[in-house]
């Protein structure tokens, strides 16, 4: 590590990944308190301007989107912070009123509301499916500078839509914010964090910033940097919790400034990134420029010993040559590619399966059943936040010892063991006070198994397991997954939670199971390995004669 690779990586990281995560906790009310207001209960975290908008509604419209925003963000994102739809409920009402001298129903306000939350859901979509395209037609590079204008739209609509009153443009700058995390992020992604989110993530990394990151970093420190677009976002989500406390920015005066500082990340990578080359691969691989690559990989080493990088470089690229760029049909049919294609999904849907929304859903009561004060409950929640980042920089270090599979599976083992026991204990929650105690230990249990790998690991493997004929195309495919099984877990919980209650986590202990097996018989470790060595490991599978065991 050293300073000008240093440098690009925060380019990327702040400018990027604290955009990404900032956009994902600012907007969201608490998952608590929607979740409470959804099923009756009443924290009394913040929520009284919500009981009014939300009342006797269903939330699922509004909480697929807050499933993306905490998958995206490692996969879980308690919302603490729910000022700006508190303070929007009242300034909707008199908006409306300045209008048509007529006030919102509950049904039209909580429509208004809805659309605020979920076309970010849609953006992110859009943004997804353009990866490939920006990714080959800009660069890597070119494409996180381009992208920024989509946050300027947004910071700017957000800024002065109360001076305007018009809440529609609101929700065009929610639109064009989730352009702009949809191609940086490629989210998503973890639907089940965003319900009460993926983190994360982000399919958090498969857009533009993780793939220009995996690109530049040393094989030595691929896993360690890839994961450090996963620590932004959290980091930026607690933040933006933060921000929205009505001592700082959470007032009815400052919320569209709380909103508009998006444009903050974007001026700061706006100003840091164009000193940074573009992604020594990107430039020979795909524009056969090796002079070019050459240079940006002796800046990004500081070192004129770039040799043996350039060899393997290289080697990929003459490979590439004898290969034409990859097409959806041949991802699918082709099993070298579909083995990973695989694997990637797979991982995915074990980050958005894993029940951190069902955790975070059912903290409200764990929180409630052990008497914890309204501000105490306000804090809980930040300090949940808090452990994410916190564990999530542990896996930052640990990625590279203990390899990605190592944490995956200790990640998903920990939390189908603590899904079982948080079964039992919401089961016998009126048997004692020590099960309510016990039960908030499992929720940061949870929540620490889930930071150890399953947060993090999933948004960067599908880089490490694609060649770069692939990759864009690959992360495509993953994108639009990641968004569409958020939307299909955020529309689907809460009816199925309703039914089963607690028992829902037995649903998770099952699926987690058959995650595990999964990872254990297919996922190959990905540590300290170059492309073309895990290439090797695919075909080998496809066409050989081995077990099928890709360890």
């Amino acid at each position: 590590m050293n300073s000008r690779l240093l440098c690009a990586i925060l380019a990327v990281a702040l400018g990027s990944a604290f955009q990404h995560g900032y956009n994902l906790g600012v907007i969201n009310a608490p998952l608590e308190v929607s979740i409470t207001l959804l099923h009756g209960y009443n924290l009394g975290v913040i929520n009284a301007p919500l009981e009014v908008i939300l009342h006797g509604y269903n939330l699922g419209v509004i909480n697929a989107p807050l499933e993306v925003s905490i998958t995206l963000l490692h996969g879980y994102n308690l919302g603490v912070i729910n000022a700006p739809l508190e303070l929007m409920g009242d300034w909707l009402n008199t908006t409306n009123y300045n209008r048509t001298e007529e006030y919102l129903t509950q049904s039209s306000k909580t429509m208004i509301i809805s659309w605020i939350v979920s076309i970010y859901c849609i953006g992110g979509m859009i943004g997804g499916a353009f990866t490939g395209f920006f990714s080959e037609r800009f660069g890597r590079k070119g494409g996180l500078l381009i992208n920024n204008v989509f946050a300027f739209l947004a910071a700017i609509l957000f800024g002065f839509c109360k001076m305007a009153g018009s809440w529609e443009m609101i929700v065009a700058g929610r639109f064009f914010i989730g352009i702009n995390n949809g191609l940086n992020a490629d989210v998503k992604f973890k639907m089940s964090q965003i319900l009460y989110s993926s983190q994360n993530s982000l399919l958090f990394q498969k857009g533009l910033a993780p793939m220009y990151l995996s690109e530049i970093a040393p094989t030595n420190l691929r896993g360690a940097i890839g994961t450090v677009y996963q620590l932004a976002v959290t980091i930026s989500i607690l933040f933006s919790q933060i921000m929205g406390l009505e001592s700082i920015l959470g007032s009815e005066s400052l919320w569209p400034i709380m909103l508009a500082l998006t444009a903050g990340p974007a001026v700061f990578q706006l100003c840091v990134l164009p000193i940074c080359p573009e992604s020594p691969k990107y430039l020979l691989i795909n524009k056969g420029k090796q002079v070019d690559s050459q240079r940006a990989l002796q800046w990004l080493r500081d070192s004129t010993n770039v040799h043996d990088e350039m060899e393997e470089m290289q080697s990929e690229a003459e490979a590439q040559k004898l290969v034409p760029t990859v097409s959806v049909r041949e991802i699918i049919t082709n099993p070298t590619l579909r083995i990973p294609l695989v694997i990637s999904l797979m991982m995915m849907l074990a980050q958005q399966l894993s029940g951190i929304n069902a955790v975070i859903f059912f903290s409200t009561k764990i929180y409630e059943s052990a008497g914890l004060s309204e501000a105490a409950s306000l804090y809980a929640t930040i300090a949940m936040g808090a452990m994410n980042v916190a564990m999530t920089l542990i896996s930052l270090v640990m990625v590279e010892k203990a390899g990605r599979k190592t944490l995956m599976l200790t990640g998903l083992t920990g939390m189908m063991i603590v899904s079982l026991l948080l079964t039992i204990c919401l089961a016998l929650k009126d048997h004692g006070t020590w099960i309510s105690y016990f039960s908030i230990v499992l929720v940061i249990s949870f929540v620490v198994m889930f930071a150890t790998g399953p947060g993090s690991i999933p948004w960067f493997l599908v880089n490490e397991v694609f060649a770069s004929n692939a990759r864009p195309i690959a992360a495509s495919i993953a994108v639009a997954v990641n968004w569409t099984a958020a939307f299909l877990v955020g529309l689907l919980f809460l009816p199925i939670a309703e039914v089963m209650g607690p028992y829902v986590f037995l649903v998770f202990v099952v699926l987690l199971a058959f995650f595990i097996l999964f990872t254990w018989k297919k996922v190959p470790e990905t540590k300290g390995r170059s492309i073309d060595e895990i290439t090797a490991i695919f075909k080998q599978q496809a066409y050989g004669s081995g077990s099928g065991n890709l360890v």
